[in-house]
């Protein structure tokens, strides 16, 4: 006969190691729930996002808010600045149309490439002046000064070398006057918006400058007039 007390024996161990089994699992269970929980906890990790990351997105973040509140205190708006900001709009109302009638009206293949010049770099600055001035309180004209629209008016009407002449010089000149304003806002700021707007329109209006003179239309009387300009005569 079989030896029923081995057996229970047997059986009573057999218990023992399910009953331990079972409460590691529920064990190992509950800490991958806690876990979870504090991964999906409010300002803790996210689940299924490695902590690394999500910590370096986390300080971008943090970066991004603080470049945002800085904005205010990025230093003083003086007036000078603030003609800056309306030179630029003002220039892109009237450069953009410009470079654009260069692709229509122009018979040299160096002014048509001037003038896309001016329709990206001018494109881009409207944006950015549009950007800075909002967050500056500087109020923006809607318009180009009536020199500028009489420069359109121009332009419009001329073709072919008629067309390729004038856009030279009229471009390399007004690209000349506001490049020594650039350099002088540049220069002066305590602004940072400003300092950094100026940066980027100074390597703007450096590139337009080239491609017109790339053109070999701008005359020295212009080169003159610009000098002048900036640098008037002692009285």
């Amino acid at each position: 006969m079989p030896d029923h007390r081995g057996m229970t024996g047997r059986a009573k161990a057999r218990t023992a190691l399910v009953i331990v089994a079972t409460l590691a699992v529920v064990g190992v269970g509950s800490v991958m729930v806690l876990q979870a929980n504090a991964q999906t906890a409010p300002g803790s990790t996210q689940a299924g996002v490695p902590a690394h990351n999500m910590a370096g997105m986390q300080m971008g973040s943090a970066a991004q808010a603080g470049a945002d509140s800085n904005i205010a205190g990025a230093g003083p708006v003086t007036e000078l600045d603030k003609t800056f900001l309306v030179k630029v709009r003002q220039a892109g109302l009237w450069e953009i149309p410009a470079g654009d009638l260069a692709q229509t009206n122009a018979s040299s293949e160096q002014v048509k490439r001037a003038g896309l010049h001016l329709l990206d770099g001018h494109s881009h600055l409207d944006q950015l002046v549009r950007e800075d001035a909002r967050m500056l309180g500087v109020t923006l004209p809607d318009k180009a000064t009536a020199e500028q629209q009489e420069w359109v008016r121009q332009l419009t009407n001329a073709k072919g070398a008629e067309f390729d002449k004038l856009f030279a010089n009229v471009l390399r000149a007004s690209h000349g006057k506001i490049f020594a304003t650039i350099a002088e806002v540049r220069a002066g700021t305590q602004n940072d918006v400003i300092r950094r707007h100026a940066t980027q329109a100074n390597a703007t209006v450096l590139d337009h400058m080239t491609v017109l003179e790339d053109t070999g239309l701008v005359d020295a009387k212009t080169i003159e007039e610009v000098a002048t300009a900036v640098n008037p005569p002692a009285k």
